[in-house]
This record gives C-alpha cells, structure tokens and sequence, in this order.
C-alpha cells in the first residue's frame, strides 16, 4: 500500500511539475510564432490554397482574408458550389450556392465574431476585452503532448487553444458557444515575414472534416475594405428604401402609442465573468413594467428569484404609484410651459424613451439586402455612425448609438426593427472624460418579438460594456435584460397611484 501511495504521489508532483500558468505558455507560443512585437505588427493576413472535403474528397480553391481590428472573409469553391463566410465589423453573414445569403444571428454569429477577432489578434488584447485566461491543464493532440489554454470572452463564447508543449506552437484551436462549435488543426508551420505561419490546416464544422493545404500565405498586403462588405449579389428587387425609412419613422409614432397599452414582466440580470473564466449570474431584478404617457413606470416583484416579503412588497407598490405623480407634475409642467412658451421639440422629449426611428437619424445605413426572420419577410441593414448627425445636441443615449456599427432586421410589412446589434466603434467621455468614460467595443444586442399580430416588442437586451468613473474606478457591465408575459390592458391613476385593479 506504501509503494502504491508513493506512486501517485509522485505521478500528482510530476503533473504538478508540468502544469504551466496560462501567461507561460502564450509567452512560448509567442516566441514560438516569431516574438510578441512581430506578432503586434500583423495588421493583415491573405491566404490562398486548396480544400479537401473529407468525407467524399471533392476539392476546391480556398480563399482566408483578415484585418485588423476584426474584418474576416473565407471562402471555398467546390467544383461549382461556393461557400463564404464574412464579419465586416457590423454584421456576421454567410452565402452559398444552395441556401443564399443570410446574416447571421445567435450562437452562430457570436461564434463568428468571435472567431473574426481572435484570427486577427490571437490572445494579444484579451485583457482590453475583458476576456478571461485560464489554464485548462494538458491533454494530447495527435499524440502530441499539448498545454491547453481557455480564452473566455464576457459574451461567454470559449476558445480553447491547444499549444505543442515542446515547441509552443499552437495545434488546435476550438470555438464554441451556445451548442455551436468549430475546431481547427495546425502544421507545416514555416517562416512568413518575421512570424511563423500553418501552411496545413484540418477544420472540423457541422459534421464534416475539411483539409486545407496552403499555397501562398502573405502578411500585411494590401486589402480592400470592400473585400470584406456583405456580398451584392443578384435577386429579388429591394423596395423604395428611403420610402420604408420614411414609414419606419412614422410607424415608430404608432409603436409609441401601443406600447402605452402593454404590459409585461422584465427580469434584468447582471453577470460576471470569474477569474476561473466562468460567467455566472451574481444578482437579478424582476419588474413589472408599463407605460405611462410616453414614460416608463416599473413595479418591483421580485430579486434574486424570489418574491418579495410583504412589507417590501407594499413599499414597491407606493414607489410606482410615486412615479406616476412625478410624470403627471413633469407633463403638467410641460404644458404649462407650451401654452406660454409655444412647442419645443428638445423639451418636449426630456425623459421619454428614445424610438428606433431615432437612432436611425444617428445612423448611415448599408448594405441593404432581403431576408426571412423567423417567418417574416425583413429587409436588412448594416449602419454606421452618420457624420452628418448633429451629435452635439443629441440626447445622451443618442451620442450612443450616433457612434455606433452595427446590423438591423426590419419587418418588411410591419415596417418595425426586428432585431438590432451594435457595437461602439470608439470612445464617449461624459463631463470632459471626467465624469465618465465609455470605453469602445461595448456591445448592445435587441431581440424583438411580434406581439398581437400588431407590435415588435423587445424579448432580450444583452449588453456588455466597461466604463471608468471619475479617472479612477472602472466597472464592467454584462446584462441581460429579458421581457415576457405581454399583457394588454389602459394605464389608469387614480390619486396619483396605479390603479390596482389593472395590474395584471
């Protein structure tokens, strides 16, 4: 029995020996790769070659393209059937030769965007990210030893990079989120500018293996930024674009109005991203919500899951009946001061939430295409900030959005937004930087679903932002905001409280 504990003794202290920390084994791989700062100066990646689908060997021509800080665009052409995929920095989308064109959503398209960035900065900006790193021990990759390293991301996407434990090269790597994974292999490493480059690549993607063996690899060549666009490819004919924005506009009146007729329950959970790269819900608010003459009313129910006590219970139902009185004094203000003043646009919006209509201003829409979503008929659009917006006297939110990328879905006949993904391209200082700094790369996902045969309203906000408070602290924000059980019923006050009877 001694001998046999003196073994796994020594076994657990060899395994301990050889276990190395995550920032060990990316430096090796970095001096392995060619060195940190020839790696920093990769600003761009071509390459061309041919593809093997392994199941049935058919071949085709391959092309990859990749720029900083995040454009991507690989393509294949199997004797005829061609397949590419792309992320431009405001959508992630994909076209073949059967299915068409499609933007991407959910777990594919974080996947992708993930991918998009990883391809062109490796691990090198994972701490600007925010993503953890974290070792995942040792394992075996064609029977080759390996240190396994965990790259998580705050959108809770993985990838899993293998790295050769002798040479530090890495050998695999491995994407993955909601159920959708892709993994690539790496060889015939040879020396390209300064770096070392995989002239051998195996891919493993929705059930098939593809092999790819490499031709021509250059390092920061010249790439068009149009390479990276979403395809322009022949079809059904698009409708009177500006006349849709036109009516987008005015229907979001509309929507405005509706809205005030609804009812539902919005459970807002934070979410944090542990040192061991884990995201875990740390706290949760559920909200009764309604509308109220343009304004925003909430009803505490529940925290952390739970109902509320009886006493606490009470005392959210005063605080909405208390939000009532301040928008009905806020609107008796304001026509007081229109019926001496005269109207004011500026004024008059104070406080109310923003409509879609309104970012759209904000925005220089591109790209526009034809989809289905979720058996609809949507007209699609990348956007990007408007220069010609007047972005000194937008409201907050606005300077937002007015410096924002993204993609939008809008319902076609409804002529309502969808869906709607944005990313902040650059930096917003609130107070001179003083106050506050927005730091660039927050993200805002929208999900909308149709309600009544009549209405999109939101079903889940994911928002993933970090931002610095008065030149010191910084706080990391990952949201979820989800929206459910609509209700339609009349918003009535009586004595300045919510009508109990219309709760639903």
């Amino acid at each position: 029995m001694k001998i046999i504990i003196s073994v796994f003794f020594v076994f657990g202290l060899t395994l301990a020996s050889l276990a190395q920390s995550p920032s060990k084994v990316l430096k090796q791989a970095e001096k392995a790769l060619g060195g940190t700062k020839a790696l920093q100066s990769v600003r761009s990646v071509s390459k061309t070659g041919r593809i093997t689908r392994v199941s049935d060997g058919v071949a085709g021509g391959y092309f990859y393209h990749a720029s900083q800080p995040n454009l991507l665009n690989v393509g294949f052409d199997f004797n005829g059937f061609e397949s590419e995929t792309g992320y431009n920095g405001r959508s992630a989308w994909t076209r073949d030769s059967r299915d068409g064109l499609q933007t991407l959503t959910g777990a594919a398209s974080l996947n992708l965007q993930t991918e998009a960035a990883f391809r062109n900065n490796l691990w090198l900006n994972a701490k600007n990210d925010k993503s953890k790193l974290v070792s995942g021990g040792q394992s075996t990759v064609d029977g080759k030893a390996t240190n396994l390293v965990i790259l998580t991301t705050p959108k809770n996407v993985t990838v899993k990079v293998y790295f050769d434990a002798v040479s530090g090269l890495p050998v695999r790597d491995e994407i993955s989120s909601g159920g959708v994974s892709e993994t690539c292999e790496y060889g015939d490493y040879r020396d390209v500018d300064g770096t070392k480059q995989a002239f051998f690549n195996r891919i493993k993607l929705g059930g098939e293996t593809y092999e790819i063996k490499l031709n021509d690899v250059k390092v920061n060549p010249q790439i068009a930024r149009s390479e990276f666009d979403f395809p322009n490819v022949s079809g059904q004919a698009l409708p009177d674009i500006p006349q849709l924005l036109k009516d987008l506009q005015a229907n979001e009146d509309k929507v405005d109005a509706l809205l005030d007729t609804y009812s539902f329950t919005q459970k807002n959970i934070q979410r944090e991203l542990g040192k061991d790269g884990v995201l875990r819900e740390t706290e949760s608010e559920t909200h009764q919500m309604s509308f109220y003459k343009g304004y925003r009313i909430e009803r505490l129910i529940e925290k952390n899951g739970k109902s509320l006590s009886r006493d606490d219970q009470e005392k959210a139902d005063k605080d909405a009946g208390k939000q009532v009185d301040v928008i009905e004094k806020k609107i008796a203000k304001e026509d007081a001061r229109r019926a001496k003043e005269g109207p004011n646009d500026r004024s008059e919006q104070e406080g109310k939430r923003i409509s879609v209509a309104e970012l759209l201003r904000a925005s220089k829409l591109l790209n526009p295409r034809r989809e289905r979503f979720r058996g609809r008929d949507v007209v699609v659009f990348d956007f990007e900030p408007n220069p010609a917006f007047d972005m000194k006297n937008a409201k907050s939110m606005l300077k937002f959005f007015g410096k924002t990328a993204g993609v939008m879905w809008i319902d076609e006949k409804d002529k309502q937004v969808a869906r709607l993904e944005a990313v902040l391209y650059e930096n917003i200082n609130i107070g001179g930087g003083v106050l506050a700094k927005l730091n660039k790369g927050a993200t805002f996902t929208l999900d909308r679903e149709r309600i009544g045969d009549e209405i999109w309203l939101p079903s889940q906000t994911d928002i993933n932002l970090s931002v610095r408070l008065l030149l010191v602290k910084g706080i990391d924000v990952n949201q979820v905001v989800k929206s459910y059980d609509y209700h339609k019923f009349e918003t009535e006050v009586k004595g300045a409280k919510v009508d109990e009877t219309k709760k639903p």
